[in-house]
């Protein structure tokens, strides 16, 4: 095989820290690499990425989204029953799942959402002094979806360590994620409790999902499971997302007026935040058969590794892939994944993060960052854990 090795270690502090150079790397080597550290392949050019996701009898998900390959090797955690299946299984709960995250759903959000977003912008520009990260990016989303979802206003917090926890989970059994294991050690619990149907509202998405027992779509289990699978979805990445957003927006003043001038361009500033800072990095899968891939052929049973991040990087795919604009045509970005598997509750991340930038643009003259941004490093995730910025009130 001509496929070219990489010594790159994707699970590493420095590789967190500053990606970009070692995903323009592997795109130049090669449309398949060999990541000699983990024994895997690895696809960091849109159309292979791109490939992978939309194949999923030749690329199983079933064999794990992480490191480990579940057909091999006992699975060190439970498997997602909705992001670690594949037809017909993954039909079922998906089914289910866009129910219940339907269109219309979605749409009746749009008022409640939007008056927290303005309410919560409105506290912050009085403060002036803030950190966008645990005080904006971190609390919008877990005063409005845990609502949605039907879930009792205390404890809430416990979401960001359990969603942490899991996307950690999908990389090697390194430092981070024992740490996670520690850090999550009161949310796991909780979790599992706010996920039975008796602890969640009527009316909200848990109680929607919970309702599939009756139809015997779901049994009680599994129904608990796909609640679960929602709030790890829910939360982490749209955190990410918001905060990637206001990331870019402070650090392109030019683009943040461009919004303020159109707030209706809220929504395409945030779609473009997620393909430039594309919070979800990696996804694995597993070759079921021997198939063909940028020109070369994979065994069967072998671990691939997607690049997520790089793909929505990739000169041969974008124009200027390394600019933000507002403006893009963002449309074939994998930030939320593609094919089956695509993220379900993409429309209510689109939602909360539009929410968001509406109100900031029509709130903010100007966002100024006032000391260094910190990175949070997760085996999954791209995002931050700080962000102290300086909010200017317009008018």
């Amino acid at each position: 095989m001509a496929i070219p090795d990489s010594p790159l270690d994707p699970f590493d502090a420095a590789y967190f820290e500053d990606p970009l150079p070692a995903q323009e790397a592997l795109r130049e080597l090669g449309p398949v690499v060999r990541l000699t550290r983990y024994g895997v392949f690895a696809v960091a050019r849109h159309a292979e990425v791109k490939a992978v996701l939309e194949d999923w009898r030749s690329f199983s998900s079933a064999r794990g989204v992480g490191l480990q390959d579940f057909a091999r090797d006992q699975p060190a955690r439970p498997p997602s029953i909705v992001l670690e299946t594949d037809p017909p299984l993954h039909d079922r709960t998906r089914k289910v799942q866009a129910r219940v995250l339907s269109p219309a759903a979605i749409a009746a959000l749009r008022a409640p959402f939007t008056a927290a977003a303005e309410a919560l912008v409105d506290r912050l520009v009085a403060r002036r002094e803030i950190d966008a990260i645990p005080e904006l990016a971190e609390a919008y989303p877990l005063a409005v979806f845990p609502d949605a979802m039907g879930m009792p206003g205390e404890n809430r917090r416990h979401l960001l360590p359990w969603g942490n926890l899991v996307f950690n989970s999908f990389g090697p059994a390194n430092a981070y994620l024992a740490q996670a294991i520690e850090a999550a050690r009161e949310a796991t619990p909780w979790v599992f409790a706010q996920s039975r149907r008796e602890s969640l509202a009527p009316g909200g998405f848990g109680a929607g999902i919970h309702e599939a027992v009756d139809c015997d779509e779901l049994t009680a289990e599994e129904a608990a499971q796909v609640v679960r699978s929602v709030l790890t979805a829910g939360v982490d990445t749209t955190v990410s997302g918001i905060g990637a957003a206001v990331f870019c927006l402070a650090r392109h003043p030019e683009q943040y007026d461009r919004l303020r001038a159109q707030p209706g361009l809220a929504r395409g500033a945030f779609e473009e935040a997620v393909r430039h800072e594309s919070p979800v990095q990696t996804f694995f899968r597993t070759t079921t058969r021997a198939v063909a891939l940028g020109g070369e052929t994979l065994p069967e049973g072998e671990k691939v590794l997607m690049f997520l991040g790089a793909a929505n990087r990739d000169p041969r795919k974008w124009d200027r892939p390394d600019d933000y604009d507002i403006t893009r045509r963002t449309a074939g970005h994998v930030g939320f994944g593609n094919g089956i598997h695509a993220c379900v509750g993409m429309a209510l991340a689109r939602l909360e993060g539009e929410c968001v930038l509406a109100a900031l643009a029509r709130r903010v003259a100007r966002i100024e960052i006032t000391g260094p941004p910190r990175r949070r490093h997760n085996n999954t995730l791209r995002g931050l854990a700080s962000l102290p910025v300086r909010l200017h009130p317009a008018g």
